[in-house]
């Protein structure tokens, strides 16, 4: 996944976000804009789970919207 693309198009890449963690605010994804590095942070933070278990749940979004590679 590009994620200079999600940021780029971050508005209608959040509810993507959104669906599949729940525990993240609106405000929530307002800060993360699409930076990765902030969506890790937030998901650990939400939802308690360490650093390696964030990445987990990163990577199997990210296989799951392929569509959004380039």
């Amino acid at each position: 996944m590009n994620w200079d693309i999600v940021e780029g198009n971050w508005k209608q890449f959040k509810g993507k976000a959104k669906e599949q963690w729940g525990k993240l605010t609106d405000d929530d994804l307002d800060v993360i804009a699409g930076k990765r590095d902030q969506l890790a942070g937030r998901v650990q933070e939400a939802y308690g789970v360490s650093k390696e278990e964030a990445e987990k749940q990163i990577r199997d979004f990210e296989t799951r919207h392929k569509d959004w590679r380039q």
